[in-house]
């Protein structure tokens, strides 16, 4: 009895790891950061622009004022990692159910159905990573100062993939705490 306690206790824990997966998997990870470059402001936002456009991100809205562009796009789940989520739900479920038959053998093997809970945790992934996100490009840098500087906010990985795509023809440069950053 005691070492079917244990493998309860187990089973519990890893259920409750898949949970704080499933939120980390779909955790909004919009970030804000400044970045430089030698070039004119006109030249740099017209770059950012197009690449955005070209990434399937729609403009949106733009203040003057502010000197704010907005873009929107429609951010998608990966399928792969729905299908993993899946599997290892209903393999969770599944021990999960395996664990209680052996504990309480009056359940039968009703327990197992558990398993069958196990796509749940793929769609709850998808619902929830699914979703409208913005980019705003914002110039921060005086007209009389050389060069631009923008504040970007966007989604970590999104800026990560300007700063590697763009960051050379555009000449930006941040303080590269983006790509160091193992989160």
């Amino acid at each position: 009895m005691a070492t079917s306690g244990s493998i309860l206790l187990l089973t519990v824990l890893m259920a409750i790891g898949l949970v704080f997966f499933l939120r980390a998997a779909s955790k909004d990870r919009t970030t804000v950061v400044e970045v430089h470059s030698p070039r004119a402001p006109l030249e740099v936002l017209d770059g950012l622009s197009t690449w955005l456009v070209a990434r399937g991100w729609r403009p949106e809205s733009g203040d003057p004022e502010r000197q704010l562009l907005r873009f929107r796009g429609q951010v998608s789940s990966s399928a792969a990692l729905a299908l993993l989520l899946s599997l290892l739900g209903a393999v969770g479920a599944t021990c999960l159910g395996l664990v209680l038959r052996q504990l309480w053998p009056v359940l039968g093997w009703g327990p197992l159905l558990l398993g069958l809970l196990g796509p749940g945790a793929g769609l709850l992934y998808r619902r929830r990573a699914e979703r409208a996100e913005t980019v705003e490009l914002r110039l921060v840098s005086d007209d009389d100062a050389p060069g631009s500087t923008l504040r970007l906010r966007a989604h970590r990985d999104e800026l990560i993939a300007l700063e590697l795509e763009l960051g050379p023809e555009l000449q930006l440069a941040s303080d590269g705490a983006l790509l160091s950053s193992p989160i």
